[in-house]
């Protein structure tokens, strides 16, 4: 298993300091084996514990996923409307911030896109998810409206630019962009290539 360190829990938030124990357990072993029962021993309460808050470990993993998707809308949004940049830029800046928050955290971001983060039987999770959606839409239908972005319809714009970026940080975080296949810069060159077909010729 892991060798993050247990914990010694006393009073407070007991749901809050599970997640917090699992999400460092994701963090050190890049995967999701753990049981309740191990996330209990390690935040130093009873195994019947994590019962009184989730209902068995599959909704601790939606719920580890959905603030996951928290935190990237949180990062992309943060990278994406600082002032003074134009909508490429923002394109540009929210992509990256996508890839480099996978590589970050890289059991969290795969865990948030795997089978058993079940977006159709946990309401929270699928609005977290589709708040992050949202502002790649919100960043397409501002270029379309500006005349950056080519006027075609936004659901296949939407799930192209997704599917690259997507893409992209998974083949980042499986160590996979090698240079000798893809070149340095592979990120920004797909990136480019990507913008160079949605963008409006200039």
């Amino acid at each position: 298993m892991s060798e993050t360190k247990d914990r010694s829990y006393h009073h407070g938030d007991l749901r809050r300091a599970l997640i917090d124990t699992a999400l460092d357990m994701l963090a050190t072993d890049q995967n999701w084996t753990f049981t309740l029962r191990e996330v209990a021993r390690r935040t130093g309460v009873s195994h019947a514990a994590p019962y009184k808050h989730f209902r068995d470990r599959e909704e601790l993993l939606r719920e580890l996923a959905r603030i996951g998707f928290e935190r990237l809308a949180e990062t992309m949004t943060r990278a994406m409307f600082s002032d003074g940049l134009s909508v490429r830029e923002k394109f540009m800046a929210g992509a990256q911030a996508c890839i480099d928050f996978a590589l970050c955290n890289p059991g969290l971001y795969r865990l948030m896109f795997s089978a058993d983060a079940d977006k159709t039987v946990d309401q929270p999770l699928h609005d977290a998810a589709m708040r992050t959606f949202h502002i790649l839409l919100q960043l397409l239908e501002e270029g379309q409206r500006d005349g950056s972005f080519r006027p075609i319809p936004i659901s296949g714009q939407a799930a192209a630019c997704w599917a690259q970026v997507h893409g992209l940080a998974m083949l980042v975080i499986g160590g996979q962009l090698l240079e000798e296949k893809v070149g340095k810069e592979p990120v920004s060159a797909a990136l480019n290539v990507l913008l160079n077909g949605v963008c409006c010729d200039t």
